[in-house]
Formats: C-alpha cells, sequence, structure tokens
C-alpha cells in the first residue's frame, strides 16, 4: 500500500490525472505503469543500445563520448563478433578498448561514422525509498525499482569449486570437486594435480588458491594439471575452466528455480546500489535514472529474483575517464 501512495505521487506530480485510470490491483511493472514513464525514458533512449555477441543479445550498453564509445557489463561479452543495435535498430560492429575487471566494466569502440549522443550522469546518490527508472534500447522502461539499501561493496565471490591439499611432493592435489562448479563442467577430477595456472607455473595449495582468488566470476583460466594413468605415472594436461559464484554452486534446486536466471558475475564490485528492480540478466549495462529523469548509475547485475545491484555515477565517472583515456590513447 505504502509503495501505491509513492507511485502514484511521483506520477501525479509528473503526469497529473493519469494516475486516476488505474486499477487498484495494477502492479508497477505491468506495461501500463512503465508507459507512464516513458516521456522520462525518451530523454535518454539516444545514449541506450543493445550488445549482441555472436548474433545473441547479451547485455544493454550506454554511449559514453562522442566519439563512438559504449559502455557494458564486461563479463557478458563472451563471443565474437561483437555488434552494437542503436534505438532505431541499426547494427554496427563493435570491439573492446578498454576494461576495469574491478568493477566488470567494458568500454566498446563502435565503428560507425553517426552522431553518438553520450548520456550525461548526475553525481547525486538516491535516498532509500527512491524510485529507480531502468531504460531499454528504444526509451521505454523496462523495469521500476524502489533503492533497499544503502550504497556497499560486494564483497568477491569467485571459486573455481575444488577441495585442495598439499601431496607429498608440495603439489596443489585436488581432494573434492563441487557439483556444476567450473571445476566439474571442465573435468577436473580428485587426484589431479594443479602445478600452472594461464601457464604460469605455481607450487602449493596456497599459492593455487591465492592465485584462484584474484579472478572473478565468469573468467576462464587455463589450468595444467598432472592426472594420475593406469602406468603410476602422470599425464600432463591443459584445462579451461570458469569461475563462478559460490552463492550459485551452494543454491539447492528449489532456490534456483526462485531466483530465477541471473547474470554470470554477480559480486566483487566496490560499490553498489541494490534495488528490487527484476530485470532479465541481458538488460544490464543500461542506465538507471531516477524520478526527474536524472542517469544515477548502470545497472551491473541481476543477483537474485528482487534484487539488481547499480554502479552509481561517482563510481562510473572516474572508471569511464580512465577507460577513455586508455582507449584514445591506444588510437595514436
Amino acid at each position: 500500500m505504502l509503495l501505491r501512495i509513492a507511485l502514484a505521487t511521483i506520477l501525479a506530480f509528473q503526469y497529473g490525472s493519469v494516475v486516476d485510470s488505474l486499477r487498484a490491483d495494477e502492479r508497477r511493472d505491468q506495461p501500463a505503469i512503465l508507459d507512464l514513464f516513458r516521456p522520462l525514458g525518451e530523454q535518454v533512449k539516444e545514449s541506450v543500445v543493445q550488445i549482441l555477441c555472436g548474433g545473441t543479445p547479451v547485455a544493454l550498453g550506454t554511449v559514453v563520448a562522442a566519439d563512438g564509445y559504449v559502455m557494458t557489463k564486461r563479463s557478458e561479452l563472451t563471443s565474437d563478433p561483437i555488434r552494437v543495435r542503436f534505438a532505431d535498430g541499426r547494427l554496427f560492429p563493435a570491439r573492446v578498448a578498454a576494461v576495469k575487471r574491478r568493477n566488470d566494466l567494458a568500454l566498446l569502440r563502435v565503428d560507425a561514422e553517426i552522431d553518438f549522443q553520450p548520456l550525461t550522469f548526475a553525481t547525486r546518490s538516491p535516498a532509500i525509498a527512491s524510485f529507480l527508472i531502468s531504460v531499454g534500447r528504444t526509451g521505454r522502461p523496462i523495469g521500476l525499482g524502489v533503492v533497499g539499501v544503502k550504497e556497499r561493496p560486494i564483497e568477491h565471490r569467485g571459486r573455481l569449486g575444488v577441495m585442495l591439499e598439499d601431496d607429498a611432493k608440495g603439489r596443489a592435489l585436488v581432494q573434492l570437486v563441487l557439483p556444476e562448479s567450473g571445476a566439474a563442467i571442465a573435468g577436473i577430477s580428485p587426484g589431479d594435480r594443479i602445478i600452472a595456472i594461464n601457464g604460469e607455473a605455481e607450487g602449493s595449495r596456497d599459492a593455487v588458491i591465492n592465485r584462484l582468488k584474484s579472478m572473478y566470476p565468469g573468467e576462464s583460466v587455463k589450468l595444467t594439471i598432472l592426472r594420475p594413468n593406469d602406468l603410476s605415472e602422470f599425464d600432463s594436461l591443459d584445462i579451461s575452466a570458469q569461475i563462478r559464484e559460490l552463492g550459485m554452486l551452494q543454491e539447492s534446486a528449489s532456490d534456483t528455480k526462485v531466483n530465477g536466471p541471473r547474470n554470470i558475475r554477480l559480486s566483487g564490485f566496490d560499490r553498489v546500489i541494490q534495488h528490487d528492480t527484476v530485470l532479465d540478466p541481458e538488460d544490464c549495462g543500461g542506465p538507471v535514472i531516477d524520478s526527474e529523469g536524472r542517469a544515477i548509475g548502470m545497472n551491473i547485475a541481476r543477483a537474485g529474483r528482487v534484487v539488481s545491484y547499480l554502479l552509481p555515477s561517482s563510481l562510473i565517472l572516474p572508471e569511464m575517464l580512465e577507460m577513455l583515456e586508455e582507449a584514445r590513447a591506444n588510437l595514436d
């Protein structure tokens, strides 16, 4: 009830008598209500794009510079070619120009001679209980949510999915492999010894664990392992595995069903604003605006059934400037 009263107050302030036509049982994420916020979305639609990898939509993106740069969610860029679809439906090729692994950001360079409309981010952070509007490629709002928690860091919880101990020679011996983990999917087995990561030799259990801790969910790692064979010797194998979210590995089947589809990476952000907008994973990467149409951040992850994270403008702006500087320097 309080939510409906607050929503009605915002709508009445901006759109007058339109609120009178809403039925009492209408939810805030229904098309009829989202359409009421379309005038706000129209103000930023030229700055919102859709990102496709291998022909499949994987994320939204935000135009951040007039010379052809778009910012998006890095961990969803898993295949080539990368293309960008604008509000009018035009598609253009793009390439990754810079990344910020720590906050899962990628800067794309779009190869097109068109008029880019960069988004202007406001530095004001929304208060708890503020309404937030997530905007899609065509300017239509794709979600309406409420800020639930103060800005806070989200600790990185990426795991390969193995339990290790030192063998008699001090090498990292795999004791246990978690079901559905990146290790299990890649075919790593108990008894394997991990002796190198991404081509660099590693020795003990602690050395391997410390190296893996530096990798975020969604990233792939190449492991060199020694596997015992029938001759009581070892075969050397190179195996690629994906780092996955620990929380997702610990879920029951019921938990997974309730939470629904989520992004590959849900953790490891310096600061996020949590809101309860229901998004699809491919809706992340686009801008979030407040009830006055100001861009206050960018959606970075759908983390649960009614838990979404956005990176606030105060975090995005310095990251964006550093990536733009790096990308432009590489053009020289």
